[in-house]
């Protein structure tokens, strides 16, 4: 196995680009594990952790799921560096596919008792949580349970993007799918609580790709009062 120094945090963030072109070397097991465990550490609300994600290697199952994310037809007429997003998922040697279970908090009782065997909360705090913690949590979720789980399930896609850029990967997140489509490939297609969140490609560089910039922050980042900036 090839010895990789990771970067660090502030350094893979500033280096990360969206890479729409893979090599098409494999990525070795022990890296795609360690990619997994640094992407589910992300946190989530009241640590439910509503990710469930596949992994996608199968070149089958590439090639279908790649048929999921349809492009206009002149995505490449004005600019051929724009690459489908087909080309993009059948260049990568893996996808992740993140879906967000919106009943995750069902699963809220387990991480508890979890919780409390390994010392981190008390028995007390448990017993608080499971007879009003979670009762009052599933109540203040209302409707808002998908938009609630579709939340943290991005924190943990931006954990796998920087978790891979520190590791010498590239990525690039997919969106807008023929969700039924993708939920077919993936073997959800029968589970309505299951929502489609993102893809991210994953892979070895084939490319270079520059910064192209940013807003002010005068724009979008503000003290205390929208619209205020903070510098």
């Amino acid at each position: 196995m090839n010895t990789i120094t990771p970067l660090d945090v502030p350094y893979a963030i500033k280096k990360r680009r969206s890479i729409r072109v893979f090599k098409p070397d494999p990525i070795e097991p022990a890296l795609i594990e360690q990619l997994i465990n640094l992407t589910v550490a992300a946190p989530s609300a009241s640590n439910v952790q509503p990710w469930r994600i596949v992994v996608v290697q199968n070149p089958d199952k590439k090639a279908a799921l790649a048929k999921a994310y349809p492009d206009a037809d002149d995505v490449t007429e004005f600019n051929p560096k724009l690459y489908s997003r087909q080309e993009i998922i059948a260049s990568a040697p893996i996808s992740f596919v993140f879906t967000a279970d919106i009943n995750s908090w069902k699963k809220a009782p387990d991480i508890l008792e979890e919780a409390k065997d390994n010392g981190t909360y008390s028995e007390q705090l448990v017993e608080y949580m499971l007879e009003k913690g979670i009762p009052a949590l599933v109540e203040q979720l209302g409707d808002k349970a998908r938009e609630w789980a579709v939340q943290d399930t991005m924190v943990a896609a931006t954990h796998l993007v920087l978790a891979a850029e520190s590791l010498g990967l590239s990525t690039c997140m997919i969106n807008h799918p023929l969700e039924d489509k993708v939920k077919e490939v993936i073997g959800v297609n029968n589970m309505p609580d299951i929502a489609i969140v993102v893809l991210v490609a994953v892979g070895y560089a084939a490319e270079s790709r520059k910064n192209i910039g940013r807003l002010p922050l005068s724009s979008n980042v503000f003290l205390d009062t929208f619209g205020n900036p903070i510098l």
